[in-house]
């Protein structure tokens, strides 16, 4: 009998010691487990952008703004602020950061050709490059040596062909009234033609002051096209000036004068560093009157290139080929 009670005894105690391993154990694991999890939720906050997107549905995540979903699909451009748009019926085909203010370098030539042209001032009349249009601001260089004479003409049409920022300031120079009454005609132009985006501070862009929108400048591109002079000296391909008793060859600025796959109407290119490539054009593409503005673009041939990628859509599109759609995004132009 007293060996039963010892081997009894002997049982209740190991299977009590092991009820207490396993609580233990339970214990321990549940523990783990605790850790484990707020190792997980610590390591998700540290890097949430990335786990949240892996975990989020598609069908619950915000839908894609319809710029940015253009500007990143088909239509892929490159220059930091652009657009498109109808001349004709105002539809915006593309638009990005169209309304933001920007240096546009010598864009602003095309506001001075506007004032010179519709001035009605003799376009023979002679006028002398001095010391005064020679570049202090950002050092650049010019083939018009001081004391070099052409007329007026000869200016306007290297000012918006060649870009060339002598010529644009003795423009702006030799009006009547003086510089600054030209520069403020320029401001009070641009408000006139409701440019709400733009300033002016001198005729050549040199100085980054020279601020406006990609929706502005459409809006002067459309304007501008209605005279004829402009369209025809900002797309003439090359000009000879006789200076002195030398004949100079001046060409375009905007590679795309020259292609013959290309009707462009009117067009004037920019670049200052501050204000990155710029272009801005009115172009016919698939039997549409297109007016582009490409701004801020960073590489040299990055602007030719959204206007190429700008053709290529509209070309490839039936939709965008035959005229506006049914709902369409417009912007009011001044004709």
């Amino acid at each position: 009998m007293h060996s039963f009670f010892v081997r009894w005894g002997v049982c209740a105690a190991l299977a009590i010691f092991a009820m207490v391993g396993h609580a233990q154990a339970a214990q321990h694991r549940s523990t783990t487990k605790k850790h484990v999890v707020s190792k997980v939720k610590i390591k998700a906050k540290a890097g949430s952008r990335h786990a949240v997107a892996r975990v989020v549905p598609v069908a619950a995540r915000a839908p894609v703004h319809k710029q940015q979903a253009v500007a990143n699909g088909p239509l892929a451009v490159k220059s930091n602020a652009a657009l498109v748009v109808d001349q004709e019926t105002q539809e915006v085909l593309f638009r990005k950061n169209d309304q933001a203010v920007l240096p546009i370098a010598s864009i602003t030539k095309l506001m001075t050709g506007v004032l010179i042209s519709e001035a009605k001032l003799p376009m023979d009349e002679m006028i002398t490059i001095t010391q005064d249009d020679v570049d202090t601001e950002k050092g650049s260089s010019s083939r018009l040596s001081v004391g070099t004479e052409l007329s007026r003409g000869e200016l306007l049409h290297l000012a918006l062909m060649s870009s060339e920022n002598r010529a644009a300031h003795a423009l702006g120079r030799t009006y009547p009234g003086g510089l600054s009454v030209f520069v403020s005609l320029m401001n009070a132009k641009a408000k006139a033609l409701g440019m709400q985006d733009t300033n002016y501070e001198e005729p050549t862009g040199l100085n980054s002051k020279n601020q406006s929108s990609a929706k502005d400048l459409a809006t002067l591109v459309s304007y501008a096209y209605n005279d004829a002079l402009l369209r025809e000296l900002s797309t003439s391909p090359d000009y000879q000036v006789a200076v002195g008793n030398r004949m100079l060859q001046f060409r375009n600025t905007n590679l795309l004068v020259n292609n013959p796959s290309w009707e462009i109407g009117l067009q004037k290119t920019g670049y200052i560093r501050e204000a990155g490539r710029c272009l801005v054009m009115q172009a016919k593409v698939a039997g549409r009157k297109l007016i582009m503005v490409f701004l801020d673009s960073a590489g040299k041939l990055t602007r030719i290139a959204d206007a190429e990628r700008v053709r290529r859509w509209v070309e490839s599109s039936p939709q965008l080929r035959h005229g506006p759609v049914a709902s369409v995004d417009t912007l009011a132009l001044t004709h």
